[in-house]
């Protein structure tokens, strides 16, 4: 029987939860031993896990007594909540309830939870220099998240609260990689101006957050930013165009313009952009490089990530 620490993964067959079992169970002579929870254990990505040397366990956030059974025993648990799934915050916050209320049944001793900011405390609901979205919130996919740290620290539950930052598998999955125009240019287009996009790549987000349970104690009711890197538009396209082979300009678009844009979310990611542009100094200082890189040694820059998935960037 191992002596091993259980570390409980929620969505540990996507990009974050399937970064930190692949960093847990690299780390053979670790402390930890990976719990990969997923709905589906028959899925191809769940079946590599296990294939891999994960404890394989099911369990639907929808359905907080499967997601309890699924903490027993462990350590620790790493949450990560699916907003793109169903673009709801209140559902959102009904999950990280669930969550956290999960946790305090199971005791468990370390809970990493990957938010982010409630932007409501920077820009209020009365400001109109950024449109209300959903009758209660500026940027939804951000707010709900930061709303909800609360539910941990009202349960005394021993959280460390890790804010991501732009993945640039975006890049790859959502539509943000360089596109054609009418006269047959390449351009990526943010609501950033000149200012700087703290981003990382995915997996290093769940390498990131082993090096917080690796920590342990000392981490916990502490706020944890990381990146990989801090890039400019133009930064970004000019290495997007070297590796891609192309000529890739950066295009400034305002908020609202962005906001039109036609597809799934675009005023949610509109506000964000502006978010991040209009509180650039606060939004960098607070995702370290340096910071993260000692919690992840093999932290990727835009370069290398780049290397390794360039051929993925959909390009027509």
């Amino acid at each position: 029987m191992s002596d091993k620490k259980i570390i409980a993964v929620v969505g540990a067959t996507g990009a974050q939860g399937g970064g930190l079992v692949r960093a847990i169970l690299d780390d053979e002579s670790g402390p930890f031993t990976a719990r990969a929870i997923t709905r589906n254990v028959e899925s191809a990505k769940a079946q590599e896990l296990a294939r891999l040397g994960a404890e394989v366990v099911a369990a639907d956030i929808d359905d907080p007594q499967s997601l309890e059974s699924a903490l027993d025993g462990a350590y620790g648990a790493y949450f990560v909540t699916f907003f793109w799934e169903h673009f709801s915050p209140e559902k959102e916050m009904a999950h990280v309830r669930a969550m956290a209320e999960a946790a305090k049944h199971a005791g468990l001793q370390h809970v990493v939870w990957s938010t982010l900011e409630d932007t409501r405390n920077w820009v209020p609901l009365d400001d109109d220099s950024m449109p209300t979205l959903m009758e209660g919130y500026k940027v939804p996919h951000f707010d709900a998240k930061g709303a909800s740290n609360r539910f941990f620290t009202e349960l005394g539950v021993p959280v460390t609260f890790l804010l991501t930052s732009f993945y640039w598998d975006n890049f790859i999955y959502f539509g943000m990689g360089p596109q054609k125009g009418p006269d047959g240019n390449y351009a990526i287009a943010f609501p950033m101006d000149d200012k700087l996009l703290p981003g990382i790549a995915a997996e290093d987000i769940g390498r990131a957050a082993y090096g917080i349970f690796k920590q342990g104690p000392e981490l916990i009711g502490k706020t944890v930013g990381i990146a990989g890197e801090h890039l400019s538009g133009t930064e970004m396209a000019e290495a997007l165009g070297k590796a891609l082979g192309l000529e890739v300009a950066y295009n400034s678009v305002p908020p609202e313009v962005y906001r039109s844009f036609d597809f799934p979310g675009a005023e949610d990611l509109g506000n964000m952009f502006q978010f991040k542009r209009d509180f650039n100094d606060y939004y960098c200082g607070v995702r370290k490089i340096d910071e993260t890189r000692a919690l992840n040694p093999s932290l990727q820059t835009f370069g290398d990530w780049l290397a390794r998935n360039a051929s993925r960037i959909p390009i027509e």
